[in-house]
């Protein structure tokens, strides 16, 4: 018959671990099932996951109220998370936002300006003469406008933040599978799960958080609308000798004039190699994922030249002083949905989904995952706080 739990998260990444730690802290009989990180992605023939990286930006301001209030709930969490697991994942470097002075035809900094405000951040306004003053390794040009959030914002490691949610969860009595889900179907009034080592597990509810594997056939009764894009990052080495010069560096949100330009770039950052790299992203097109098998194709491809140069032509500019710098890349993948909310519901009456990051939920992980550990017990997903937003849709 196999091992039989009260709940199953299927996929351990940011989401469904952070699902399976609120689980197991309030019930027992919980499975968090998911793959290791491949050794060789290259060679790889399963699944992946986009939180194999060392940084993703964190900030409490977002011009959308449901998302900054996704970011807030998670980022107060952060430093109990930190203390219970012994894992430090979260780097109060700040955010610096930059874009087109106010009174232009971009309202970029405007909004950010009026999205601060409402959720109480403190920050503070650069003009241009100042930015280039403080943030001396930047060039931004004239013209443009800088908003601060020091504190509450920086980065967080995804490794490190999903490790910590699977070590309590597991603390808290989950059971953690390291097998990679193939299947899904409702029987004998429960649901029969199996991977593809072979192995077979029921469960009485079942939560599917794989990402953009969420679209794989059988893992749901019904497809989920969900938007899968190819996405290229590129690395930029930085020799110890030369770290100094970009101490204090903050991470950063670029909206220049032209916005197909627009990036997003973290510090200098060590990664398991043992170099340091300055990461930048920002595709100037979409390349969308159809099926599963394309989406394990574009991860062993490891990304795509037209994007990486894109991005090397903004970094000459933006970050003169790594015009020279070694340059490597990476695939990852983002997932939205037609509401660009996450789909946090039931596909069917025992088997639900919790996926859509929306390429904004890196920070607000914990909550995300907090809502689908709700939705498994039956409990309000707080809709008097963030308005009925999170029903999926299904093809």
């Amino acid at each position: 018959m196999g091992e039989s739990f009260k709940y199953i998260i299927i996929g351990r990444g940011m989401m469904g671990a952070a699902a399976a730690r609120h689980l197991a802290e309030q019930t027992d009989g919980v499975a968090l099932i998911g793959p290791d990180e491949p050794k060789d992605a290259a060679r790889h023939e399963g699944v992946f996951a986009s939180h194999y990286d060392e940084a993703r930006i964190t900030r409490t301001i977002d011009p959308n109220p449901v998302w900054a209030l996704l970011a807030k709930r998670s980022i107060a969490r952060y430093g109990e998370i930190a203390a219970q697991s012994g894992m430090e994942f979260f780097h109060p470097t700040g955010c610096l936002m930059v874009g087109p002075e106010r009174g232009g035809r971009d309202p970029y900094v405007a909004d950010i300006c009026a999205a601060a405000e409402r959720v109480g951040a403190d920050v503070e306004m650069i003009d241009d003469r100042k930015l280039a003053e403080r943030f001396s390794y930047f060039s931004f040009g004239s013209g443009c406008e800088g908003v601060f959030e020091a504190a509450e914002a920086g980065y967080v490691n995804p490794r490190r933040l999903v490790e910590a949610q699977s070590v309590l969860a597991a603390r808290a009595g989950a059971t953690v599978i390291t097998d990679t889900v193939v299947s899904t179907h409702e029987s004998g009034g429960g649901v029969v799960v199996r991977t593809a080592e072979g192995r077979e597990v029921r469960g009485d509810k079942v939560l599917v958080a794989a990402g953009g594997f969420s679209i794989g056939e059988n893992l749901l009764p019904r497809p989920v609308d969900l938007s899968v894009y190819a996405r290229t990052v590129a690395f930029f080495e930085i020799p110890e000798a030369e770290l100094s010069r970009y101490a204090g560096m903050p991470s950063l949100i670029h909206q220049p004039d032209d916005p197909r330009d627009h990036i997003y770039l973290l510090p200098p950052v060590r990664y398991p190699d043992g170099k340091t790299y300055l990461k930048i992203g920002g595709d100037p097109d979409d390349l969308r994922l159809e099926t599963e098998p394309e989406v394990r194709a574009w991860f062993r491809s490891g990304g795509r030249a037209g994007t990486r140069d894109h991005l090397k032509r903004i970094i000459d500019g933006l970050v003169p002083a790594l015009a020279a710098a070694p340059l490597s890349m990476a695939a990852c993948v983002t997932s939205f949905t037609p509401s660009n909310y996450p789909a946090i519901g039931f596909a069917s009456d025992r088997i639900a989904v919790l996926t859509g990051g929306c390429g904004a939920a890196a920070k607000s992980s914990d909550e995300i995952g907090r809502l689908g550990a709700v939705l498994l017990q039956g409990g309000d997903l707080d809709e008097a706080a963030y308005g009925d937003v999170f029903r999926p849709a299904f093809r």
